[in-house]
């Protein structure tokens, strides 16, 4: 059936879940079931895909059938699928009632799990990590549950402001860019390189003329013309990172002015935007709030870029 789990571990809930749902308990088992493919998603956001595969189900006619003895009676484990769903039904996360703004956005900074949201009996509503709830006890989090109020209210005031005052991003993209040149003054560099490239090329030419003409050894000539082409490489390295730099800022020009033109489309509205509103807007901008202790920091989907 389940291995027993090793030393000092304790089974997850989903090996549980696993444990009640599984029909060899009944006389019902099968081999060939999964099959392996590339990961296409993690566990957290926040963590990395791990061994980068996931099993798939195979269709149940490539099922292979396998005899096992029977250990449950057919209406013992139909009980328990009766609980499972009863429980599935009930459970938080399906619960429709309660509007949280942030819902699958929080991760906790501690642990860099994700969160899920609930609410007291009492109408109290909290972000809780899901390392809180591991079996293990050295392995479960210890962070405090996050007001979800508070925290709707701190991001939707937050992107407001950024909604509201544009500018902002685009100094926030300059200040990630390394600052902002003045065109002139990239063009200017450029047209420099430029000009000594092709004084070298002329010195080039000059230098074979003269190794032609007898004036220079062969040993003499290979020895300049080296020292020109060092130069030159130097220059055209010089000169490509100066046309990148030329691109990249003409795009980052066409980002600020596009992400000008959005914020202007978005804010309108934002003061008696309803929460259906709120939420599409905040799944559509933000990629991921991760909050640590006290401090809160929450990360742009560039949607302009």
């Amino acid at each position: 059936m389940f291995p027993p789990p090793p030393a000092r571990a304790s089974g997850s809930e989903s090996t549980i879940r696993g444990i009640l749902k599984n029909r060899a308990y009944v006389g019902e088992a099968y081999g060939h079931c999964t099959y392996l493919t590339p990961s296409k998603g993690r566990r957290s956001p926040l963590e990395s895909v791990g061994a980068g595969v996931t099993a798939k189900r195979r269709p149940e006619e490539e099922w292979i059938p396998v005899a096992v003895p029977e250990i449950l009676d057919q209406q013992t484990f139909d009980l328990a699928q009766e609980k499972l769903s009863h429980n599935r039904k009930f459970a938080t996360r399906n619960n429709k009632i309660h509007h949280y703004l942030l819902r699958t956005l929080v991760s906790c900074g501690s642990c860099r799990q994700g969160s899920n949201a609930r609410t007291t009996w009492d109408g109290r509503s909290y972000y809780v990590c899901r390392g809180r709830n591991e079996v293990v006890a050295e392995q479960r989090c210890r962070s405090r549950h996050i007001p979800a109020g508070q925290l709707d209210e701190l991001v939707w005031r937050d992107l407001c402001e950024v909604l509201t005052h544009p500018e902002h991003i685009k100094a926030a993209l300059r200040r990630a860019h390394g600052g902002e040149w003045l065109p002139q003054e990239l063009r200017a560099r450029l047209g420099g390189v430029q000009k000594a490239v092709a004084q070298i090329e002329r010195q080039d030419g000059r230098l074979l003329d003269a190794y032609l003409g007898g004036v220079l050894e062969l040993s003499e000539f290979e020895r300049k013309r080296e020292e020109l082409k060092s130069r030159s490489d130097a220059l055209l390295t010089q000169k490509r990172q100066l046309e990148a730099t030329a691109r990249e800022r003409a795009e980052l020009s066409g980002v600020a002015d596009s992400i000008e033109e959005s914020c202007e489309q978005m804010k309108a509205g934002l003061s008696n935007a309803t929460f259906t509103q709120k939420r599409a807007l905040v799944e559509l901008l933000v990629d991921r709030v991760i909050v640590t202790g006290g401090e809160v920091e929450w990360h742009w989907v560039w949607v302009w870029v």
